[in-house]
């Protein structure tokens, strides 16, 4: 994600691109709700939208607070956090610019980034995680895990952008591999859900998966795009690296299911599009266009394969944050090292062109560093919720679902609930209980 070089002055241009993009990345959130909801079981959809959604607002309030000065202050030493100079965004007005747009503004769009990869961690424990636990992660989470990352790889004077040299345009690392390492964590540490691989567990709803990931790769384009921080050939290649990547993800694992399989799979398609868009996301501003289409095509292809590692060894991610998004993640992050051009990039260069295996090096160490780092710091968050308030769900909760049990309503109709009464389900205990079929492929 560069930040100009040049001396901070306003582009009316800039500006109203990086609006638009943030509001498209904003709506990613509620799109990855969608794409999530519609994986689960009926009896736990609204609690698994409900974890997307209330991460718009948790999240937001601790960047304003905090979170921001940290990621995005002046280094506070060693590369490591920022400091605390804009504490409240104390200092910032509307005048303050950062590049070519409001400093507000950017703070926006960063905030937004923050948002999404905090949400994408819910998967890992969709059907069993209490809301209450999950609310109190976010917010911790979001201050201990991402936002260091964030500072060390977006900040200019961040030791992984500035003295290792790795390369991330949009997020593999900060979003993508930081995602996952700590979904892995949360579902190791909360175990599997009641049933796994021998209940049926099939998605709810296929038509909200696809919309869901219709947002999401309508929104990427903001993210991607807008992470060039203007309206200028770097943003227009790393779209254009985006739509690439994301056909060659769907067709890629389309074709890996109906040769093994013998059947290409809506849910097949939407999951080979969110790889292929997953693993373009660090690379799009630093390979051409033959590279972003190798690099999502190897992401459709062994994220299908990765999807079903959760049986082999026994963790239970839910909803494949592990198979999907890190694995894709690690492949777009490395992979800069191998196709990364210097025409894209302004001077480092990757295997394929002349770089040799420098920058290979750079890019896994980073993913090394910020995967280790994710994922024992989120064990130890987890950990210390669970011994405070409890972060599974009671068991008889699980069976009869988070939506009736936390919430007091269904996605059946519009109501079950009872203001001041006992829940009662519209269709009887039976109808909440009852098995939904499995999924066809593990997503």
């Amino acid at each position: 994600m560069p930040l100009a070089d040049s001396p901070p002055t306003l582009d009316s241009g800039d500006t109203a691109w990086l609006l638009a993009c943030t509001a498209l990345v904003l709506l990613m959130t509620p799109g990855l709700a969608l794409f999530y909801g519609g994986m689960v079981r009926t009896k736990s959809v609204l609690n698994m939208i409900m974890m997307s959604f209330v991460s718009i607002a948790v999240v937001t309030v601790v960047w304003l607070l905090a979170g921001y000065t940290l990621a995005f202050g002046p280094d506070a030493g060693w590369g490591l956090i920022g400091s605390l100079d804009h504490l409240g965004m104390a200092g910032l007005t509307p005048h303050s610019v950062t590049g070519h747009v409001p400093t507000l503004l950017f703070a926006t769009f960063q905030l937004t980034f923050a948002i999404i990869t905090a949400a994408l961690i819910s998967g890992a424990v969709a059907d069993r995680a209490k809301f209450g636990a999950w609310v109190a992660f976010t917010a911790v989470w979001t201050l201990l895990v991402y936002v260091p990352v964030a500072h060390w790889v977006f900040a200019p004077d961040g030791w992984i952008q500035q003295n290792l040299g790795a390369l991330d345009f949009a997020g593999g690392t900060v979003v993508e591999v930081n995602c996952g390492a700590s979904g892995l964590a949360l579902a190791l540490l909360l175990g599997p859900r009641l049933g796994f691989r021998k209940e049926a567990m099939r998605p709810h709803s296929l038509p909200l998966v696809l919309l869901g990931a219709g947002l999401l790769w309508f929104g990427w384009f903001g993210f991607n795009g807008g992470s060039a921080l203007g309206a200028n050939g770097l943003a227009a290649a790393a779209v254009l690296n985006t739509q690439a990547a994301g056909c060659a993800g769907l067709l890629g694992w389309l074709v890996v299911e109906k040769r093994r399989d013998g059947h290409a799979t809506t849910l097949g398609a939407a999951s080979g599009a969110v790889a292929g868009l997953v693993a373009v996301t660090p690379s799009c501003g630093s390979v051409d266009l033959l590279g972003a289409l190798v690099i999502g095509l190897a992401a459709g292809v062994v994220c299908c394969y990765a999807v079903g590692w959760k049986f082999r060894f026994g963790y239970d991610d839910s909803l494949d944050v592990v198979g999907v998004h890190f694995v894709a993640g690690v492949l777009g992050t490395v992979l800069i090292g191998v196709f990364a051009t210097a025409v894209m990039t302004g001077g480092p260069a990757g295997l394929l062109h002349g770089g040799g295996f420098g920058q290979l090096a750079r890019q896994a160490t980073a993913v090394l560093v910020v995967a280790g780092y994710a994922f024992g710091v989120t064990w130890g968050i987890g950990r210390a919720i669970d011994r405070v308030m409890g972060f599974r769900a009671a068991p008889e909760h699980e069976r009869t679902g988070l939506d009736l049990a936390v919430h007091a309503e269904t996605a059946y109709d519009h109501g079950v609930l009872s203001h001041g009464s006992a829940p009662v389900h519209p269709y009887g205990a039976a109808a909440s209980s009852a098995p939904a079929p499995d999924r066809t492929r593990p997503v």
